[in-house]
């Protein structure tokens, strides 16, 4: 038998680390998935007369149990708990709503720019009551970010009377309130454009606003739109990054522009490098591809004027909450004074999961499903499924 040093056996090169990381690079995809790979059922839902309707885009899974109802942060989209869905449908027997809130993903109301804090409550319960009618099933409200702001509110309003549950994630009023005034800067210090939507995923995954790549996969596709206009439309939405170096036939992006507490807080992605490369770079005005291009759905930096209100007040309106409440955070630091002091008086449940980036759900989906599928056994709001009964969540034992 021939020895690993045998000089008549063919050896493979060996590659430095580098070049490793570069052959990996190559491999990997960043084409789009569908998103019935992780929900059952898609549907739009119609609010208001045939005069003045608004349709709010869903997905669903689930027939029995509790109804989950999800709310997305600034920016998503319902499909970023894509991933999130499959995980908790393994988990215990359960009923999920997750849909896009007005402005976002392909919902399509008539003030899309209304994003304050009482009209998208508003929203959530009418999509509530348009699908399940006027006694839904007992509803835990999810919320991420801008999402879990919303939660928060409507949970403690009088337009769902069924909530029976309350989970926030990876938001608290204090770090929010600091940290808003650096959001426009990380706004300007996106891409505005990607040539495909393979390379919003790309940038999505490289950048670490989700650093999960499954589900930056299906989860894109909710946060920007193919521009197939005319050209006279187009040319003021091409507009390049504003720092953007070409170098060959890839582009970096600099988004140095906002720390990391204030992407977590405002901004709802957090990217850990930067500087991003991209296998092409952004569409320029004169591309002859800048038709075709992609864009953000949503233009965050002109609902400004609500930001404040998503956060403000939402610590003790949280605490106020008379229903079982679960916060979820990427890092202990995110706690402000009002939450510590409940906490230690246990007010509420909390949940650390490092290490992850803001988008907690879609980096790590599977540690969510685990902290949020014992807070409904331990409260009895769900049964395991029975392939799961076995195992040992923190609050079964």
């Amino acid at each position: 038998m021939a020895s690993d040093l045998d000089p008549e056996q063919p050896q493979r090169p060996q590659l430095s680390m580098w070049e490793e990381n570069f052959d990996t690079e190559k491999k990997r995809d960043y084409s789009p998935v569908s998103w019935n790979e992780y929900f059952e059922m898609m549907d739009d839902v119609v609010v208001g007369t045939a005069e003045s309707k608004d349709v709010f885009r869903v997905y669903k899974s689930g027939v029995d149990g509790p109804l989950l109802v999800l709310l997305h942060g600034g920016g998503h989209s319902a499909l970023s708990w894509a991933v999130f869905t499959a995980a908790m449908s393994s988990r215990v027997t359960c009923r999920v709503l997750a849909m896009d809130l007005r402005g976002h993903g392909a919902t399509q109301v008539r003030h899309a720019d209304d994003l304050s804090t009482q009209t998208m409550s508003r929203d959530v319960a009418n999509v509530v009551r348009a699908t399940y009618g006027e006694i839904p099933p007992p509803i835990i409200l999810v919320g991420h970010s801008m999402g879990g702001a919303i939660a928060v509110h409507a949970a403690c309003g009088p337009l769902l009377s069924s909530v029976v549950g309350l989970v926030v994630i990876d938001v608290v009023e204090g770090s929010a309130m600091d940290m808003l005034h650096s959001m426009q800067n990380f706004l300007k210090g996106r891409p505005k454009s990607f040539k495909t939507l393979d390379h919003a995923i790309e940038w999505s995954f490289k950048s670490g606003q989700i650093r999960n790549l499954e589900s930056a996969k299906v989860s894109m596709a909710g946060q920007v739109r193919r521009c197939e206009g005319e050209e006279g439309d187009t040319a003021e939405q091409v507009s390049p990054v504003g720092e953007g170096v070409t170098e060959g036939h890839e582009e970096y992006y600099d988004l140095n522009c906002a720390t990391d507490k204030a992407e977590s807080a405002a901004s709802e992605v957090r990217p850990s490098d930067p500087e991003v490369k991209l296998s092409e770079p952004e569409v320029r005005p004169s591309d002859p591809e800048a038709l075709n291009a992609y864009f953000w759905k949503i233009d965050l930096s002109k609902a400004e004027k609500y930001w404040d209100g998503w956060f403000r007040g939402i610590s003790n309106l949280f605490l106020s909450c008379n229903v079982p409440k679960l916060l979820l955070l990427a890092g202990i630091d995110r706690l402000d004074r009002d939450l510590t002091i409940g906490q230690m008086q246990g007010k509420f449940m909390m949940q650390v999961l490092p290490p992850c980036g803001h988008a907690v759900h879609e980096d790590t989906p599977d540690k969510v499903a685990d902290a949020l599928a014992s807070f409904l056994i331990r409260h009895k709001f769900a049964e395991a499924r029975s392939e799961t009964k076995s195992s040992s969540y923190p609050f079964m034992r």
